[in-house]
């Protein structure tokens, strides 16, 4: 993020652009992070998509190997049929209790940290646009999900304790 800042700090000062064109610039640099913030949530969403698979699979070698043991008391048979029920049971665990939230929960960062890049994007360049540095804030405070945007008064109180 200070990179981000520092990197379009000196582009705005060297003055060979104009809003416009840092503007695009911006987006495009905002793009490129989210979509490779975004590959990790994906590649473990693939990979939950697959455990409900993985489970079949084993509940099917499960019954294969029950076939096999067609001779067994009754008794063993039904532990070989439960253990085939337990494969299936885990790839469906895996794939919708720990996998799949855990991609939701990386796309949810990913999406966070995009929104701040964002904010930054819309305080920049409203400084630059020429207003008040304290409208250009407020300006990226309104581009901040609800949830995690200061109130006015409380970025104010903030503002006026650093000073």
């Amino acid at each position: 993020m200070v990179e981000f800042i520092t990197d379009y700090l000196r582009i705005m000062v060297s003055g060979n652009l104009n809003a416009m064109e840092i503007e695009n610039l911006m987006d495009l640099e905002i793009e490129t992070h989210h979509h490779e913030a975004m590959l990790p949530s994906h590649t473990i969403a693939k990979l939950g998509d697959g455990m409900p698979a993985f489970g079949i699979v084993a509940a099917v070698m499960g019954v294969v190997h029950t076939m096999e043991s067609v001779g067994i008391p009754p008794a063993e048979l039904g532990i070989l049929i439960a253990h085939a029920l337990v494969g299936t049971f885990l790839g469906i665990l895996l794939a919708y209790g720990f996998v799949g939230p855990l991609a939701g929960l990386i796309e949810q960062k990913a999406e966070e940290s995009s929104k701040m890049f964002q904010a930054v994007k819309v305080v920049l360049l409203a400084n630059l646009n020429g207003y008040a540095p304290a409208m250009a804030v407020e300006f990226g405070r309104k581009v901040l999900n609800s949830t995690e945007r200061p109130g006015f008064a409380e970025l104010e109180e903030h503002v006026k304790q650093k000073r």
